[in-house]
């Protein structure tokens, strides 16, 4: 029948996208075939000390102004190295001056990445609910077409919400990959950033202390 080939097609599509949901069936929560780390570490980043609090005056201000700078992805790397070597020209390359610039660039970087990995657990989860949703409805539709006299019109309003609800469900998989990617995509950018700022630098020489 008709509707027996539609169900048999709506199972398969419905087993496929939710192994793609459940990559990590031991985290619901994580979709992705990247290995899923909470929280970031400065100090894989930056081989130096970090200031213990935030630089003040004129030069806490320009370092914290550039570092909301760098942190935005659409400042690519060498628009990036262009607004550095501007800075370091006014304020100075000290090596804890850029720390204090990596430290504000590391606070909102990892801040927004946090935001994001909690925005995949939602999406994850609500893929799931959406999938446990299809199963129960086709489930219905089978045991509707299991009676000796099925009720019809529910068996079409059940179809009409499968198609509906796998539509969605299609739709939505298509930004997985966008989605698992940004975390990665930002650390990235954080190591990138970490290492201009560190070229730019100026290591202290121990001849010149004295």
């Amino acid at each position: 029948m008709t509707r027996h080939a539609f169900l048999a097609a709506a199972t398969g599509l419905a087993l496929t996208a939710t192994a793609a949901v459940a990559a990590d069936f031991s985290d619901p929560t994580w979709p992705c075939v990247q290995r899923k780390v909470e929280t970031l570490s400065p100090g894989l980043m930056w081989p130096e000390p970090l200031p213990d609090a935030k630089l003040e005056g004129a030069s806490g201000a320009a370092a914290r102004e550039l570092a909301e700078l760098l942190a935005l992805r659409r400042v690519d790397l060498e628009t990036a190295r262009t607004e550095l070597a501007a800075f370091t020209e006014a304020e100075g390359d000290a090596m804890p001056l850029m720390a204090a610039v990596f430290s504000g660039v590391f606070d909102r970087l990892s801040h927004r990445r946090t935001r994001i990995l909690k925005g995949i657990g939602k999406f994850s989860l609500g893929q799931i609910e959406l999938s446990e949703k299809i199963d129960a409805a086709r489930a219905e539709m089978d045991a509707q077409m299991a009676l000796e006299a099925p009720d019809y019109d529910r068996v079409d309003a059940l179809e009409a919400q499968i198609d509906w609800d796998q539509r969605i469900f299609t739709d939505r998989q298509h930004t997985i990959r966008y989605l698992c990617e940004t975390p990665q995509l930002l650390e990235q950018r954080l190591y990138a950033i970490a290492q201009l700022l560190h070229e730019a630098g100026k290591a202290e020489d121990p001849a010149d202390g004295g």
